[in-house]
């Protein structure tokens, strides 16, 4: 294993990415303040100042313009990156399409945070889900080392060949990115082998080579074939995404995969779980694995492109399944994870059940008991061997 920096030092989530950002040093970074992602970009903009990296830094009046500077300077041929959360994000909405139509390799990290209203600046990932299907690879994070580790990871994935595709990291907003932990950085050199010289394709720059950007492709044009396009480098991320992590591996000792089972092997119950809470999870199936409770848990590492088959063969086993979504799907029958999970386990046979748990929204907490709560209520619905309503359930809601 190649050697990093001696030992871990102690920092924030955003730290973390600003110091992954310094080690990748893109071309351009086009960003506006909004918080828990505002540390970011200040201390980003920091470095530039400091002439600690040659970025040119864009400062701009919103988020809207934020992605629309960061598509014309990957359109243009930079290395661009960007970083926002909640309100920053849905003010982009429109231009989250044009950046993936256009299959630009922008990363953008997203600091995920509830959106209004009311008004919530605390965690729950309604942000983020919310453009789940823009076109965007979804690689979400559980801590302060998967919040580096997929930042630098994110652009060798949307950089490749087989997808040009952008990119957005998360991770959970201030449980992640205004707490310290701990984070081990790979020596700068090593980074900079890592994610290699960039690679402009067609760019608008390039005046011998002229290209048109976001012509009109309308009723008689070609918008449906770029469309299937974009959905089959979608599939083909999938081995890159996969690819990318096990060179990664190489270099750190650091494993990752499309999702992360934990005692899962023998297990007949599970929950399926996103971002930070991830750990307290893992404490509780330790907690009922040593009451003698086959209890299992899957960690969601990528959301887009949505690896159906590797949940389908990880829980084909399990006789209940729950989901836990930090983000709701109003008048759909769960969240956005629950939807997908039910839906990758459809056709299997037998068919565990899928149920739904929704939590922590706007940034309520949620504490081991109340996943001991879901755990019970799948360890019933085994034990009866009926089929139990798929009606959410509202964990550490308050009483009428």
């Amino acid at each position: 294993m190649a050697e990093t920096h001696a030992g871990p030092i102690a920092v924030t989530g955003n730290e973390a990415v600003a110091e992954a950002m310094r080690q990748i040093n893109p071309d351009v970074v086009c960003a506006y303040p909004i918080t828990p992602q505002t540390e970011v970009v200040q201390l980003y903009a920091q470095m530039v100042a400091d002439g600690a990296v040659d970025t040119e830094f864009v400062t701009v009046e919103s988020e809207h313009s934020a992605m629309s500077a960061a598509i014309g300077a990957a359109a243009g041929g930079a290395r661009t990156m960007t970083a926002t959360s909640s309100q920053g994000f849905a003010l982009m909405w429109e231009l989250l399409y044009v950046a993936a139509s256009y299959r630009l390799p922008i990363v953008m990290t997203t600091v995920n945070r509830a959106l209004s209203g009311p008004i919530n600046i605390h965690c729950d990932h309604s942000d983020t889900m919310g453009g789940r299907d823009s076109g965007w690879l979804q690689i979400y994070g559980e801590n302060h080392q998967q919040a580096y580790d997929n930042c630098l990871q994110s652009v060798r994935i949307a950089e490749h060949m087989d997808v040009r595709t952008p990119v957005m990291h998360m991770y959970d907003g201030y449980v992640i990115s205004g707490a310290i932990g701990p984070l081990v950085i790979l020596q700068d050199e090593k980074v900079r082998d890592f994610i290699g010289p960039f690679k402009a394709i067609n760019p608008m720059l390039d005046v011998e080579h002229p290209v048109t950007v976001g012509p009109f492709d309308g009723l008689h044009g070609w918008y449906f074939e770029h469309k299937v396009a974009q959905n089959r480098a979608m599939d083909r991320s999938f081995k890159v995404i996969q690819d990318v992590a096990d060179e990664f591996a190489e270099i750190t000792g650091r494993h990752y995969g499309l999702l992360e089972p934990y005692r899962l092997d023998d297990a007949e119950i599970a929950i399926v779980v996103i971002g930070s809470t991830a750990g307290t999870t893992r404490m509780v199936v330790d907690k009922l694995r040593a009451r003698g409770v086959k209890a299992g848990m899957v960690r969601v590492r990528v959301f887009r492109p949505f690896p159906h088959e590797a949940y389908a063969k990880a829980l084909e086993h399990v006789k209940v399944v729950g989901v836990m979504d930090r983000a709701d799907s109003f008048g759909a029958q769960g969240g956005p994870l629950f939807l997908e999970i039910r839906a990758a386990l459809y056709d299997s046979d037998p068919r565990p059940q899928v149920l739904p748990f929704v939590y922590g929204l706007g940034g309520r907490d949620i504490f081991p008991d109340n996943i001991e709560q879901a755990f019970a209520v799948l360890e019933e619905t085994a034990r009866s061997g009926k089929r139990a309503t798929s009606e959410r359930r509202y964990l550490n809601l308050r009483k009428d």
